[in-house]
């Protein structure tokens, strides 16, 4: 099966904030590897072509935290 390769730059001031981060991102189907970094402000994902970029950007958004750019294998991707 085939994957992707996300990268988020997201607004994160804390440990809390980056843990929960890590809690959505954990739970997701589909991930294959992840990374967040409070000190880079970015969470990078490797993914199952199988979870929509959608619906990682939304668990990402209902932690609260504002994410300013996103990446998708490579390339800008919108995030609003």
């Amino acid at each position: 099966m085939a994957e992707h390769n996300y990268k988020f730059d997201i607004s994160m001031s804390c440990s809390g904030c980056s843990g929960a981060v890590d809690r959505v991102i954990k739970r997701l189907d589909g991930i294959k590897s992840y990374n967040v970094s409070l000190e880079n402000q970015t969470a990078n994902v490797v993914a199952d072509e199988s979870l929509q970029y959608g619906t990682l950007l939304e668990k990402i958004k209902k932690t609260g935290k504002k994410v300013k750019s996103a990446e998708m294998d490579g390339q800008p991707i919108a995030v609003e």
